[in-house]
């Protein structure tokens, strides 16, 4: 399950700028806004680096030229075309794609 996971995390996340905006963002949305808040700063503060660090990491995948995994998620369950990988990698899903995965010898 974590091998499969990897696999697909590194695929989508190729990109140096993709991974440098998910180094800052993820620490800022899942560390730091919930220490702001267990700290008592200020709603905003803590919404802040929430919003702040996801938007970081929305940013990086429009420059990976994928959806973000929140967003092919939704758009994998609405029926609707999504684009899991970048076009250099494997090939986009569409609505009719059961899984969209890459294979653990890849």
């Amino acid at each position: 399950m974590i091998r499969r996971f990897l696999n697909n995390y590194l695929s989508r996340h190729r990109n140096r700028t993709n991974q440098g905006l998910h180094v800052v963002g993820v620490p800022l949305s899942f560390i730091v806004a919930p220490a702001a808040a267990i700290a008592g700063a200020a709603w905003y503060c803590h919404v802040g680096c929430f919003v702040i660090g996801y938007l970081l990491q929305f940013a990086g995948h429009a420059v990976e030229g994928n959806d973000a995994g929140e967003v092919a998620f939704v758009k994998k369950k609405l029926g609707l075309p999504y684009n899991e990988y970048a076009s250099d990698t494997s090939s986009s899903s569409d609505a009719d794609s059961a899984d969209d995965t890459i294979s653990a010898g890849r």
